[in-house]
């Protein structure tokens, strides 16, 4: 299972932002759609909103891919 560590630069970021640039899609639209799907956890609950302030801390998983999101 793939990792990624992010690290946060401000207080949070938008779901649909960190999975971009993550390089998880290609652009904000592309991770709104990823997350209107509901393929998306976020501290392993399915997470419908696209816009999510997500914070260091948390955990944002996609498929088989974890995104571990670490204070800066």
């Amino acid at each position: 299972m793939p990792k990624i560590d992010f690290d946060l630069d401000r207080d949070f970021i938008e779901l649909n932002q960190l999975l971009k640039l993550t390089g998880l899609c290609g652009s904000g639209g592309a991770g709104k759609q990823l997350v209107a799907s509901g393929v998306v956890r976020v501290d392993g609950a399915v997470e419908l909103r696209k816009t999510a302030k997500i914070r260091a801390g948390q955990t944002v998983q996609v498929g088989d891919v974890t995104i571990r999101v670490r204070g800066g």
